[in-house]
């Protein structure tokens, strides 16, 4: 099978590195960071007129790629910049469920999302649901033609500032149910419905968001009621593609910064990538990021498989960028010494993004979990 990239997605790989290299500096990015916001709303439309957006869903749902390996062209970019940018939370997981369940009302919204003139939020993940997608304990009840929302959700990637909310909520059965789960598009001036923003220790942003009789119309409803599971389980898939691509342009980052600290600094008058010692745990970094770079082409090519091979591609992607990410993060730093840890060295926030998306769509652990579960189903 041939892995080389289209023509298309060399290009569009080169445009993007290009803008963040010319527009994305470090000092740039710290900038960013305190503004209110915690992102760039210009640098947001710059992406869109770039055709990044785009480049994350189909030409059916208003794009022009969504493939698998469209999307890790773009996030491996991402990483490799550190973008903060809300690609993940609006393009991949809010738009790829309204592209897949929406009503032809609600697919209108995504020519919005791919011209960055509407910001979309995920909000599923909730106090202690421990990564596990069927846990939802928020309330959707019917009142009279429409609906009544009741809940909480935690760790809504840019959702104090969403335009959009995507909600999960549940309409039937127990609290980790596949079925009886409804997702529901919640506009963000909503009466009841209250969100309070924080940062993260990559630096990025969150929101805690409270639903109190949070009261929708009919149409709120995105696909089939109770019949959200499978949405969901589509949307971070493609979204656990895309942090893990991200990871690996995060990666090859810091790979480059510690090959070239070791080939200039001097301890002793010596160049410290003469010692041997280090050189062989360079040889291991750089080994497992090539362990990392196939299993993230092997999650994109299942993309578009049957629901076990994709789900299992995926889970094993993650467990693999969760260990070698980890790994990356500490030796980068220990190779480099004391300076490995201060805030002014880029190196540090590479390491810190690399820890951070362990923890995003599920860690290492529960996509382990998760993957001998989806071989048991395989064989049964």
């Amino acid at each position: 099978m041939n892995f080389e990239h289209s023509e298309e997605r060399r290009m569009l790989a080169d445009s993007l590195n290009r803008f963040i290299a010319e527009q994305y500096s470090f000092d740039k990015r710290e900038h960013i960071l305190q503004a209110s916001h915690g992102f760039s709303r210009e640098i947001w439309q710059q992406l869109a007129d770039l055709g990044v957006i785009g480049a994350l869903l189909s030409e059916e749902h208003g794009g022009f790629g969504g493939s698998g390996f469209d999307i890790a062209v773009v996030f491996e970019a991402i990483g490799r910049g550190l973008l903060v940018e809300p690609l993940l939370g609006s393009a991949i997981l809010v738009g790829d469920a309204i592209a897949t369940a929406g009503s032809p009302q609600q697919k209108a919204l995504l020519p919005g999302i791919v011209d960055a003139s509407l910001l979309a939020a995920f909000a599923h993940e909730e106090p202690g649901t421990h990564y596990e997608t069927s846990r939802v304990a928020t309330r959707a009840e019917h009142d009279g033609p429409g609906w009544l929302l009741n809940g909480s959700k935690a760790m809504v990637l840019q959702g104090e500032h969403a335009d959009l909310l995507l909600v999960s909520a549940r309409t039937a059965g127990a609290i980790d149910d596949e079925a009886g789960i409804s997702l529901f598009l919640v506009p963000s001036s909503t009466a009841g419905l209250r969100i309070q923003g924080c940062a993260t220790i990559d630096g990025g942003r969150v929101a805690q968001v409270q639903l109190d009789n949070v009261k929708l119309s009919a149409d709120a409803l995105l696909g089939a009621e109770h019949q959200g599971y499978a949405t969901l389980e589509r949307a971070i898939g493609r979204g656990v593609l895309a942090l893990c691509a991200e990871a690996l342009g995060a990666m090859e980052v810091a790979k480059q910064a510690t090959l070239d600290y070791l080939r200039t600094r001097k301890q002793f008058g010596t160049l410290i990538g003469s010692f041997q010692a280090l050189q062989h745990r360079m040889a291991v970094l750089l080994l497992e990021i090539e362990q990392a770079r196939s299993a993230v082409i092997n999650a994109a090519a299942a993309l578009d498989a049957d629901r076990l091979t994709r789900e299992r591609a995926l889970s094993a992607a993650k467990v693999s960028i969760g260990r070698i990410g980890t790994l990356v993060a500490e030796e980068s730093i220990q190779l480099h010494g004391g300076i490995g840890m201060t805030w002014e060295l880029p190196l540090a926030h590479y390491a810190k993004r690399l820890v951070m998306i362990d923890h995003q769509l599920g860690d290492e652990d529960h996509h382990l979990q998760r993957f001998i579960a989806l071989g048991k189903e395989l064989a049964a």
